[in-house]
């Protein structure tokens, strides 16, 4: 038959039915591999359903359908590669019983390929879990973020992230670049390995994450003073801390410098103090002053929030007035709370002494005022 004999007919050591197997696979792989991606992702979704703990059929597939694709187009190249023969023949070797180096560099690319692509799957995956394990935690807890799920699981992630990491660059070293891996780690050993690897501080940093995590002196949404660095908490990392300052600025510092400095966390005060000074007009009278300190007192200690150690003498008598010194704590741990009571107070500060009649000293402004420009 003319079909069968066209078939047979041989180019660059492949027949025409290899070729037309070949560029089927590469059709059928090309055309189906993000359909295939999804029933693999719809099964692996109906296998742990029931421990998903509120996570979508949808957020796992916008997490594996593009990954999955990738590796299913790689198996694909293999596949299709598998069906060819090699144009100087798969097991035609060279003089030293070696594949020819383009041979052997194809073959190892793909290889490399498919771990690489393996691994994104593998990262995809602890991004589920811990998605799923974040999920299950907020239905167990109270309402809002837990410690677990602002703190601990990023940290986990990242952790699971990098070991997955190591083992695949482990695999690549032993089945690529056929690297005796088992006596590569015997013979570096623990401080080999961070020599090698340069990680003198990336080691420390990691120390200092985990001291973070079981001393836990501070978490996710505290307010933080270490050394000259302040702001909230946003992330505790692998190797470092996020934190956001009150200028909205994003600042990562090393786990080292976290617990190398002494650290005010400010989120775990009881109260927030006030305290400041206000200088009278020599006219201002001694009834006044009595009257004005009196009713001022008695406002501040009427505030929900403002504990009883209320403070406020009559300091001192200067050159420009006689100095009122003033010193409250706040019951609260949130800065804008704080400083919504601070203002509240300090208009009805104003009341008071304008219902008495007293005068702030214009010598005491006017000396402010020159002091920042």
């Amino acid at each position: 038959m003319i079909l069968p004999a066209f078939l047979k007919y041989e180019f660059l050591g492949n027949t025409i039915g290899q070729y037309l197997v070949a560029v089927l696979i590469l059709l059928v792989g090309s055309a189906f591999r993000r359909l295939f991606s999804r029933l693999l992702s719809k099964l692996l979704f109906a296998l742990t359903k029931r421990y998903t703990g509120g996570v979508s059929e949808d957020e796992l597939h916008s997490l594996l359908i593009q990954p999955l694709s990738v590796l299913l187009l790689v198996v694909t190249l293999q596949l299709a590669g598998a069906t060819l023969t090699y144009p100087h023949g798969p097991t035609a070797v060279a003089a030293g019983g070696q594949l020819p180096w383009h041979e052997v560099l194809l073959l190892r690319l793909l290889a490399l390929a498919f771990i690489v692509a393996a691994a994104r799957v593998a990262l995809r995956l602890v991004d589920f879990a811990l998605l799923v394990t974040s999920r299950r935690a907020t239905l167990r807890a109270a309402p809002g973020p837990t410690r677990l799920d602002n703190q601990f699981l990023p940290f986990a992630k990242d952790l699971l992230k990098v070991f997955l990491i190591i083992v695949a660059t482990l695999i690549a070293l032993g089945q690529v670049f056929n690297v005796n891996v088992t006596a590569l780690i015997g013979g570096l050993g623990i401080g080999g390995l961070a020599v090698a690897f340069a990680a003198k501080e990336s080691l420390e940093n990691l120390i200092a994450s985990f001291t973070i995590f079981l001393d836990q002196p501070f978490g996710v949404g505290d307010l933080v003073t270490a050394g000259p660095v302040s702001g909230t908490v946003e992330k505790i990392g692998f190797r470092s801390t996020r934190l956001r300052t009150a200028e909205k600025s994003y600042l990562t510092v090393p786990n080292k410098s976290m617990i190398d400095k002494p650290l005010d966390n400010l989120s775990l005060r009881t109260s927030r103090r006030v305290g400041f000074s206000l200088t009278f007009d020599h006219c201002t009278t001694s009834a006044q002053l009595h009257a004005i300190i009196a009713d001022a007192v008695e406002i501040m200690k009427a505030h929900s929030l403002v504990t009883q150690d209320v403070q406020m003498k009559f300091s001192a008598l200067t050159p420009i007035g006689k100095e009122v010194s003033v010193q409250y704590f706040v019951e609260t741990t949130s800065y804008d709370k704080y400083l919504d009571v601070k203002e509240d107070l300090n208009y009805r500060l104003v009341e008071v002494v304008e219902h008495h009649g007293g005068l702030f000293s214009s010598a005491a402004v006017a000396a402010a005022n020159s002091g920042k420009s």
